[in-house]
């Protein structure tokens, strides 16, 4: 129990010492006192402690102005800003985190550590410098992942679901592809000598990672299967074959999605009844080890235990894909198969082989579950996937000089949900609203969304049983439970508003006020001097590329651990569908994986039938039971009303 919420238990001590109930004031305290003579003591032993030792429950104004100093003497040091240019850049990007979802996850994290929560920090909430970004895009005043994404890494708005191509390319269609492409940061930044990597918990072939390095007018083009024939034919290729063509550009590639790189003939080397999703016969692993230089040391890993193995200091590029789809929430993350890195543990060894490099490095890092997380309602899951985020924030803070470190944690865009309610200080986040119901008699949740699957609950709930679910026994704070929305979808929409953008390092001074989020790429190139076009890069030298180091190749094949060998050609070894039983289509693990999938673009209908109840009276109950509550209430109140009059009393005093 919080100290905030301490004045509420006093009401209820003092109330227990009355066994009799009156319908009026008067009574119930004459009959209170001349029961128990010895509550005369007891109210008064009472009010001296709430006079003397309440004291340390609050928090007093001194504390208050301490903390605001404090705050204020950071500020007086930025006034000497940071005007180095940046030899790296961490580009962080939480999906679909908004305001209200940092602010939730912010209370969390403190009430996970036992404090009310609210005054907590996240990491990023300590940088110097913060900016709001306009989300909407082109054609959309909500905006999807893939424009917002072009917008911020190749620095032009552009179309919703079109990635690396400006306004003028027409959705879906390849031959307003070539006149239309624009270059992302990342793609600047490699070809002039930089380390460069890719990090996400989502596919590596979705819509936000996509934007570092594909040109098309179809986020959903991931593989070959999933592109008209008409389009393929004239020449456009799918998100995942662009990956490896521009493979030499980056030295670390993370996330999930193998079932895009292998063809339906491969297995999976995890499940065995999961097999590749590519018609075109192409195993694009394999073609990625033989399209990167000869003679370099190249990893491929696909759980946690070998990415641990993986030696940063003997790796030259490293290609981790850890699961067919998405990589498993962050709660989750040893729920299937041999267990997924956290997004810590990515990060860490990707700077560990990015670092190496004496131009300095890019790493572009998503945390892409928190968007799925609230696509499907489910608030528990979208937070702990930002405390993630805010954990891989440390670790890069951690690894890294902030004088030549410029770090950027941002959004593509909102969502739907909300903090609201008047909850007490320090009530669970995840929680229901502690003071209240709602007009129709029912709990709800501080945290709610506008719209979204728990709105097709509330709807099928009204057909049902006339109300909403009744979720009293309900334990609202389960990684599956769905907050109530208000209208019925079957996948919560983004949100439009504004996203902040944290800034710290070289020129981090340059992320202020509200801009286009186009601007951030501007920003970003600016530090890193990716465009020599100000007195700020006058001193800049000339970068060249370095040369390739001759070592041996290395391979991590199938489940194995790392392996070594000495021939210059890889030994990659993907497992064929003969070589391995499948599995119960329809078992536990097949449901479990599905849910994995499910990003919140399925469209899939929430079924969800609430018990049959038999209700006289839906909104309101009757008057007499209003006026019999009303006595019982009242009495209760007369007693709790002598400890809040001393609460208060002993507050005033102080203030």
């Amino acid at each position: 129990m919080t100290p905030y919420r301490r004045a509420h238990q006093y009401g209820l001590i003092v109330s227990l010492f009355s066994p009799c109930l009156r319908p009026g004031l008067f009574d119930a305290i004459n009959c209170t006192m001349q029961l128990f003579p010895f509550i005369r003591l007891s109210l008064f032993c009472l009010s001296i402690y709430l006079l003397l030792v309440q004291t340390v429950n609050t928090q007093p104004a001194y504390e208050w102005n301490q903390r605001a100093q404090l705050s204020l003497k950071r500020a007086l040091k930025r006034e000497h800003l940071n005007r180095n240019i940046a030899k790296n850049v961490i580009f962080f990007v939480g999906d679909g985190m908004g305001i209200a979802t940092t602010t939730s996850a912010r209370i969390l994290k403190g009430q996970l550590k036992g404090h009310p929560g609210e005054e907590a920090v996240l990491s990023f909430e300590t940088f110097p410098h913060v900016a709001l970004a306009k989300t909407y895009n082109t054609d959309q005043q909500v905006s999807d992942s893939a424009g917002t994404a072009t917008a911020y890494l190749c620095g032009v708005k552009t179309k919703a679901g079109m990635l690396g191509v400006d306004d003028t390319a027409v959705k879906g269609s390849c031959r307003s592809v070539p006149q239309a492409e624009v270059s992302s940061f990342m793609e600047e930044a490699a070809d002039l000598g930089k380390a460069a990597g890719i990090v996400t918990t989502a596919r590596i072939t979705h819509a936000t990672p996509a934007a570092v390095y594909a040109k098309t007018p179809e986020r959903a083009w991931e593989r070959d299967t999933k592109m008209p024939g008409n389009e393929r034919a004239l020449g456009c290729t799918d998100i995942a074959a662009q990956l490896v063509d521009s493979a030499r550009r980056y030295q670390v590639v993370m996330g999930g999605g193998r079932r895009e790189m292998m063809p339906t003939a491969h297995v999976d080397p995890e499940y065995g009844n999961v097999r590749g999703n590519r018609n075109d016969g192409r195993d694009l692993i394999d073609e990625w080890f033989h399209t990167l230089p000869d003679d370099t040391d190249n990893m491929y890993v696909v759980n946690k235990d070998q990415l641990h193995n993986v030696d940063p200091n003997a790796t030259d590029y490293l290609l981790g894909l850890f699961e067919p789809s998405h990589m498993l929430y962050d709660v989750e993350s040893n729920k299937l198969g041999s267990g997924d890195p956290s997004l810590t543990e990515m990060v860490e060894k990707a700077i560990q082989v990015l670092q190496k490099r004496d131009d300095g490095f890019f790493l572009f890092v998503e945390a892409g579950r928190i968007d799925h997380a609230h696509h499907k309602g489910k608030a528990h899951l979208a937070l702990t996937d930002t405390l993630a985020l805010d954990k891989a924030v440390t670790m890069a803070m951690d690894m890294t000089d902030p004088e030549e470190t410029l770090i950027v944690v941002t959004a593509d865009h909102s969502h739907t949900n909300t903090i609201g309610g008047y909850p007490t200080r320090g009530n669970p986040i995840l929680g229901k609203n502690d003071k209240d119901m709602a007009t129709d008699g029912l709990p709800y949740t501080t945290l709610t969304y506008a719209n979204g699957p728990g709105g097709e609950e509330l709807r099928q709930s009204y057909r049902n049983a006339a109300r909403r679910p009744n979720i009293h026994e309900r334990d609202t704070t389960t990684i599956d439970y769905r907050q109530q929305a208000a209208i019925p979808l079957p996948d919560e929409t983004h949100g439009g508003e504004d996203v902040a953008v944290y800034a710290t390092g070289p020129m981090s001074h340059l992320f202020h006020g509200v801009q286009e989020q186009h601007y951030i790429a501007h920003a970003v190139r600016h530090a890193a001097c990716l465009n020599d076009d100000t007195g700020h890069c006058s001193e800049k030298s000339t970068t060249t590329a370095p040369s390739v180091t001759t070592k041996k190749s290395q391979t991590i094949t199938k489940s194995a651990p790392v392996k070594q060998t000495h021939s210059s050609a890889c030994t990659y070894q993907p497992m064929l569908a003969d070589e391995t039983g499948s599995e119960d289509e329809d078992s536990e693990f097949m449901r479990q994986h599905k849910e994995q999938d499910d990003d919140g673009h399925s469209g899939t209908r929430v079924t969800y039938t609430p018990d049959k109840i038999e209700v006289s009276c839906v909104m309101a109950p009757s008057a007499d039971k209003i006026s019999s509550a009303s006595n019982v209430q009242f009495s209760l109140l007369s007693i709790f009303g002598f400890a809040v009059v001393i609460l208060k009393l002993n507050l005033s005093l102080k203030d």
